[in-house]
Formats: structure tokens, sequence, C-alpha cells
């Protein structure tokens, strides 16, 4: 009679390993595709949000701001009115997406905006276009 012997051998065990390489393999590929498109949705979501923002710091500190696009990234900025120079308060690039602004949006106090501006951000997965109305109102499409 044989002894109970417990444990994998080692064919057994080179045939589990391969099986989960492969279902690995098999969801890395649909994940490399989505983590493209959140990339793109998180942009979009950014560039509202810092508009927005550019916005709100105008109104409530009494100055005129603009946010500044470029493909590497943003930077908001508000006037001294002392120095009469624009300060960039804050900055920030963009990761996996192409961002071009045909305009620089400059907010008043009043909340409203010179410079409409039209922007588009795009991947490998799609685009926006972000548009923005004097009022101030952002209005994204997908394209």
């Amino acid at each position: 009679m044989r002894p109970c012997q417990s444990g994998f051998t080692l064919l057994e065990a080179l045939v589990v390993l391969a099986l989960v390489s492969i279902l690995f393999l098999a969801g890395a590929v649909p994940a490399s595709r989505s983590a493209a498109r959140f990339e793109l949705e998180r942009a979009v979501w950014e560039l509202r949000a810092r508009l927005n923002q550019t916005r709100i710091r105008s109104i409530w500190e009494g100055t005129p701001a603009r946010l500044r696009i470029d493909r590497a990234g943003f930077s908001l900025e508000t006037y001294d009115e002392d120095t009469k120079t624009w300060k960039p308060t804050e900055s920030g690039r963009w990761e996996g997406v192409i961002v071009e602004a045909n305009n620089t949006p400059l907010y008043h106090p009043t909340g409203s905006v010179t410079g409409m501006a039209t922007i588009l951000v795009s991947n490998s997965r799609g685009a926006y276009r972000i548009t923005l109305a004097i009022t101030g109102r952002i209005k994204a499409t997908k394209l």
C-alpha cells in the first residue's frame, strides 16, 4: 500500500500557471483599451472643473482670471492690479490626451468671459469638443 501524498506535481503546477497566465493576458488587452477611455473622460471632467474654478475665483476675488491651455497642460492665472501682470496660481499637466484650444478664456468678476473658446480633447479612444459661451456656460460634446 502506498502512503498518502499531498501536494501537486510539477506538471500540475505548470498547467495551472499557464492557464492563469492566459487568463491574465486575455484581461489585460481590454483593460488597456478602457484605460485610454478613462484618461479621456478624466481630462474632460478636469478641464470643465478648471474652467468653473477659474470663473469662481474671478468672482470671489473680484479680479480677472484666465485659464491658459496648451498641449502640455494648463495654468490658472489671476491679474495683479498693482504690478499689472498675470500671476500663475495653479498649473497641471494632461496625461494620455492631447488638448488644443483656439483661445485663452478670460473671466471677469461679473462671471462673464471674454475670448469664447473651443477646446478639443482627444486620444486613441475618441475626442470631445468643449465650447465655452460668453455667459460662462460650458458644453462638452463627444465627437
